[in-house]
């Protein structure tokens, strides 16, 4: 059977998580990528085309 007890090593459920676990999350990690592209390709279309 699987052990479910706690042990003293686990983390407490009530801590706060910071910025970088919500930055460790793959969905904001395509969205923030996605927008990074767009505004690149926007800033070399007006250096490069315009």
């Amino acid at each position: 059977m699987l052990d479910t007890t706690q042990s003293d090593a686990a983390p407490a459920q009530d801590e706060p998580r910071g910025c970088l676990f919500a930055l460790s999350q793959p969905p904001l990690m395509i969205f923030l990528a996605v927008i990074g592209c767009l505004l690149l390709m926007g800033a070399l279309h007006d250096l490069l085309l315009l």
